[in-house]
């Protein structure tokens, strides 16, 4: 078979095109349940250590050549950076202790999520035809070489990221008020009753609104970066689709799409650069209001 013919033979559709770029690099083929800890999306969980790991060593690179004299352009924009988040958790966190342990957790939220939703603007194909490359070195098949590099896209990802706040949350929760404070609290608010007999009738209802309100806001903290973050790489695969009529089509018409891909994709890029630096201030500022609350009582 032809080179020709064998590249035509394995052409993808836009339709599989998207599904090849929306599937991960997994340590199994299918689950084997609804919920199942075991199977692992690799490449989700490479790129958000890289990313934690570059936040950390920009910020102790800032540290290491901070000076008392005129900062630097970096060293400045750490500065305003740390001065703002630590201003946020003030207003959020009164309990002075806490802040010195919240404000560092809300900075280095705030910086990790940024990184991993920036490898949003690398071109599409580039970090998966890499990869594909590398595959088919190792003696696999290229056309089964899946990779996803912008980790806040994937769900599991950002869910886990909101399970710790709340893992952070409900440590605060005992530790401001006590075990004993907290486990009554969960049974006594919202509704608060008068008399013995309406506080019996009131403790299941209690409960199940505060378990309610626990799942609800860790449930609605992991899926709304998720879901700005996974339609912008949609919008970013459409847009190469655009480019990629040129290779389908040399007339005037294949040309202008791959012209109009070019427009489209660097205006989505430079209105998604405010995206990228929004939903991450918008998950460290809902981290600060739901510990904060965590300080607070019914």
């Amino acid at each position: 078979m032809s080179a020709e013919a064998h590249a035509a033979e394995h052409a993808l559709t836009a339709p599989e095109y998207i599904g090849h770029h929306l599937r991960h690099l997994q340590n199994k083929v299918e689950p084997q349940a609804i919920v199942d800890w075991s199977y692992i999306n690799i490449d989700s969980v490479f790129w958000s250590v890289v990313m934690g790991a570059l936040g950390v060593f920009l910020l102790w690179k800032a540290a290491r050549k901070a000076t008392s004299g005129v900062p630097g352009r970096f060293q400045a924009a750490v500065e305003l950076l740390v001065e703002l988040v630590d201003t946020q958790a003030k207003g959020i966190v009164h309990n002075a202790t806490s802040r010195k342990a919240v404000a560092p957790a809300a900075l280095t939220v705030f910086i990790w999520i940024f990184f991993m939703n920036a490898m949003d603007l690398l071109p599409v194909d580039l970090l998966p035809r890499v990869w594909e490359g590398v595959y088919a070195a190792a003696g696999h098949d290229p056309h089964h070489a899946y990779m996803r590099v912008v980790p806040t896209a994937d769900l599991s990802i950002t869910l886990g990221m909101s399970i710790s706040v709340l893992l952070i949350c409900l440590y605060y929760n005992m530790k401001i008020k006590g075990v004993g404070g907290w486990i009554k609290e969960l049974f006594t608010a919202p509704f608060h009753a008068h008399g013995p007999v309406g506080t019996i009738l009131l403790l299941i209802p209690n409960f199940f609104l505060n378990l309610v309100e626990f799942g609800a806001k860790t449930i609605s903290h992991g899926m709304r970066l998720w879901g700005n973050m996974y339609a912008g790489e949609l919008v970013f695969m459409l847009i190469a689709l655009l480019g990629a009529a040129v290779g389908a089509s040399l007339s005037a018409g294949g040309v202008g799409l791959w012209m109009l891909g070019v427009l489209a994709g660097s205006a989505w890029a430079i209105f998604h650069i405010l995206i990228i630096a929004l939903q991450a201030f918008i998950f460290m500022m809902l981290t600060l209001v739901y510990i904060g609350q965590a300080h607070e009582g019914h």
